[in-house]
């Protein structure tokens, strides 16, 4: 050390006194730590995330493994602009509409309805099985998922297009629920029957089309990162064998 760094040193020294600290109770203030690992969490978070890893270790049959692969953002977001334009009314509109009716003297039962999406799994299914429904908009994460998973099967077999989106609870927000397993669209005005149009052709490209190969495609089988490295250095200590045996 040099003259100049060590008449620096004892400046800083003389000017600062060093007082190292002490995190003993009641003294100086604890560094921050992630105490994540230490938390007793709830038993319900224990088993949504246990839950999540088996999905992701286990074996997935196809039919349920379809789920995971939902529609991408432009066509979902294409989709959710049309749907939002036909929303089912609320009750206090649906009264008005019909006093408005009634006063005008509108009182048949012929009286034409405004068109909106129609939910409900019972509702959804008659209406595909007597081909009425233009397009099929099924939830991801529906729970349990058998309640949903033979439909796009059904919708294959009858020839009706489908999409598989993301968020039950998205779907629920457009019919007034706070959650909706499939909705379904049977007619639109004719300003957006060309958009409607548009949509079914990709969701016919990119679901009902590939009927064969997604019904090849097993999903889960993700390996954990424990075992991810312990299969790649098992990897590479086979390559370092090998090289050795092809060099003897």
């Amino acid at each position: 050390m040099t003259e100049k760094a060590s008449k620096r040193q004892s400046i800083a020294e003389a000017l600062f006194e060093r007082r190292p600290k002490n995190f003993g109770i009641g003294q100086s203030i604890q560094p921050k730590r992630d105490l994540s690992r230490f938390v007793r969490w709830p038993r319900y978070v224990r088993l949504q995330r246990q839950r999540k890893i088996l999905l992701q270790r286990l074996k997935v049959p196809p039919a349920i493994a379809q789920f995971q692969k939902t529609a991408d953002k432009n066509l979902t977001d294409s989709l959710f602009r049309l749907l939002e334009r036909y929303r089912p009314e609320e009750k206090v509109a649906k009264r008005q509409r019909l006093q408005q009716a009634a006063e005008r003297g509108e009182t048949k039962p012929d009286t034409p309805k405004p068109i909106f999406v129609k939910h409900g799994v019972n509702h959804v299914t008659d209406l595909i099985e007597q081909k009425k429904a233009k397009l099929v908009i099924i939830a991801h994460d529906v729970d349990p998922i058998e309640l949903v998973m033979w439909m796009p099967a059904l919708c294959r077999k009858l020839d009706i297009p489908y999409v598989i989106v993301k968020g039950k609870a998205r779907l629920g927000a457009l019919v007034h629920l706070k959650t909706a397993t499939c909705l379904a669209v049977t007619g639109v005005h004719d300003r957006d029957r060309a958009e409607l149009s548009k949509i079914i052709e990709v969701c016919k490209m990119r679901f009902n089309d590939r009927y064969e190969e997604i019904r090849r495609q097993w999903g889960g089988g993700v390996l954990g990162i424990k075992s991810t490295h312990k299969l790649e250095k098992r990897r590479r200590a086979l390559a370092i064998e090998e090289a050795k045996r092809a060099q003897a």
